[in-house]
């Protein structure tokens, strides 16, 4: 639904007395039960009239907040002020090659300084930003770039080898390359890239003729005059590269007005937490990488808009190295997911942490595990409050309370300015407590996949919802339940298996650190559970497992195979990836058939 169409339907909305009804197509009136919900002053919907773009919410917070700290990375503070005069230096360097509002540059960087002074440049200046993730293949990073057409790519040099590889055959023309320690001060700059380049070889050869050094831009840019585009809220800010629910990788389209609204509805969700916490600026940990939707909505943008301090974690999988980074500081807001929750908790430095004014723990990108949120409680006296969203809807859509004392197992209550419901297969609204499709509405949403006009219509229906491809059911208070991904669920003999019921059941073994649950082909029942475990016990054997699951669960949801593994396959943001495990069982099978010829 374009912004046209979605400002009429809440104009038409508005005409109702009750704002606890929407209109839903072909369904007649529905209830906003959620609304009853919402803690006392907190706003159903919000306003974006006053920072109608990206650009402008930026400029809010670069004259609100100059003196504070934007984001430290190890230990290298960068504030408002020097976040605001780099990103326009960078910004006005690249409109001095031509660059031109609408036009894509990709961003492939973990998360350092360099980030944000990028993001906030490209966004300045009109461009798209195009997020790319720095572990990317030749192949992978080909596909992205000629995918969006990107003309400029800012790259951390441990990457630029494989850029080298795919470079003419793209189109990109301006190369803008970092280094993880020219953010420093000397000598501090030069034993960093030193100790990066030859000691730990993190740096493989590479060559790029015509490429500038990130600093170099910054500072030739400081000389030149930034010209302010024209800027709409109906225009492109960023495109976010997501598997979606079929076929490759595509570009969900996120216009400033979907990714304004988002911020501006997390800070209308946050309010009652805001007000419990003491210090007058927050840090935030910033674990999750900002290339990803989570952490470029949560992380960056709506820490800016608090202006927070963000601690920016490289490698989350250095748990020695994250727990540094955050030791000594107090720990206010902390956005993740189960798998870091879980690798911090049995890490043995973590309770060297501060979390004495803790308010604020988050969990999304994948199912939350109820042992994990208690065990995190008792930890840290925070409760964890699980969300829901999706890079398609500009990160989140659901959250719960976070005025909550404990783990509710739900992913909470649609967000001001999001409506929710659940579908049948053919689309037909279900009743309370019925499991169906999740569809989700309002200004967040894209503007469909980059180029892929058929595979948008797929999700997204003519009057204005977008079916996310998850199994779910709300109850009659408007709380939402994921159940789990359409396409992992697990049929054996006509029953319905959900991966996440029986995860969650098994990670709650003293033995198990992690576990995965997939279908597998299977002549008697159709399909059957496999599942994988890493196992915390190194003692833990199979049949031990079996007889905890035969007092957990019932005959069909049971494993017919037990694998344990050294570790699990996980996406960016630590989400485990069934789909390759399912992928890694299909190649075992046909090597033991060839094996057996």
């Amino acid at each position: 639904m374009d912004l046209h169409n979605y400002t009429l339907w809440r104009a038409v909305q508005a005409t109702y007395n009750d704002r606890n009804l929407l209109n839903l197509a072909g369904g007649g009136m529905m209830e906003r039960p959620w609304l009853k919900q919402y803690p006392a002053g907190v706003a159903s919907e919000v306003d974006t009239s006053a920072c109608p773009t990206l650009a402008s919410l930026l400029e809010d917070s670069f004259s609100r907040f100059p003196d504070r700290t934007a984001f430290v990375c190890m230990d290298q503070p960068l504030s408002y002020a020097e976040l605001d005069r780099a990103s326009r230096a960078l910004g006005a360097w690249l409109q001095a090659r031509g660059l031109q509002p609408g036009e894509r540059i990709a961003v492939m960087l973990p998360n350092l300084l360099q980030y944000p002074i990028a993001a906030a440049a490209i966004l300045r200046i009109g461009c798209v930003v195009v997020n790319v993730n720095p572990l990317y293949s030749a192949r992978e990073l080909q596909y992205q770039l000629q995918d969006c057409g990107a003309r400029a790519i800012v790259i951390l040099e441990n990457f630029a080898a494989t850029l080298e590889r795919v470079l003419p055959e793209t189109g990109v023309e301006h190369v803008v390359v970092a280094s993880i320690g020219e953010m420093f001060k000397f000598p501090k700059d030069a034993l960093v890239n030193f100790l990066l380049r030859h000691v730990r070889k993190m740096v493989p050869h590479w060559h790029l003729p015509g490429h500038v050094k990130f600093n170099q831009a910054v500072v030739q840019g400081g000389s030149m005059a930034l010209s302010a585009p024209s800027i709409q809220p109906s225009d492109l800010a960023v495109l976010q590269y997501t598997g979606g629910t079929t076929g490759r990788s595509k570009g969900a389209m996120l216009r400033h007005s979907a990714l304004v609204a988002a911020v501006l509805s997390t800070d209308e969700w946050c309010k009652p937490a805001q007000e419990r916490i003491k210090s007058e600026q927050y840090n935030v940990v910033c674990a999750l990488p900002l290339y990803h939707c989570f952490a470029f909505v949560s992380c960056m943008l709506c820490s800016m808009r608090f202006g927070s301090c963000s601690f920016l974690i490289p490698n989350p999988r250095d748990l020695g190295a994250t727990i540094k980074a955050l030791r000594g500081h107090k720990l206010h807001v902390f956005p993740g997911v189960n798998t870091l929750f879980n690798a911090l908790l049995n890490h043995p430095e973590f309770s060297s942490l501060d979390f004495s004014e803790l308010t604020v723990t988050t969990s999304g990108g994948m199912a939350a595990q109820s042992s994990v949120a208690r065990r995190w409680l008792e930890a840290t006296g925070c409760p964890m409050a699980e969300a829901y969203g999706m890079s398609e809807f500009s990160c989140g859509a659901t959250c719960n309370r976070l005025d909550l004392s404990e783990f509710t197992g739900t992913v909470g209550i649609p967000m001001p300015g999001v409506d929710a419901c659940v579908l049948d297969e053919d689309g037909v609204r279900l009743p309370a407590g019925e499991a169906g499709e999740v569809a989700l509405r309002g200004a967040q949403m894209m503007a469909g996949y980059w180029n892929k006009p058929e595979e948008s219509a797929l999700v997204m229906t003519a009057d204005g919802w977008m079916r996310t491809g998850d199994i779910g059911a709300m109850d009659a208070s408007g709380y939402l339940r994921i159940l789990d991904r359409k396409k992992d669920l697990i049929n054996v003999s006509g029953f319905k298996v959900y991966p996440s019921e029986v995860e969650e059941v098994v990670s709650a073994h003293p033995g198990v650190l992690e576990c995965a649950a997939i279908g597998v082909a299977d002549e008697r029942s159709g399909e059957a559970l496999l599942l994988y475990v890493v196992r915390k016990d190194p003692a833990l054997d199979e049949a031990a497992l079996r007889d905890y699951c035969a007092d957990q669960l019932t005959a069909y949801k049971r494993p017919r195979e037990v694998v344990f593994s050294e570790s699990l396959p996980k996406s960016n943001v630590g989400k485990i990836l069934r789909r390759e495990l399912r992928e890694e069982r299909v190649q075992c099978c046909l090597s033991s058939i060839e094996a057996n010829k």
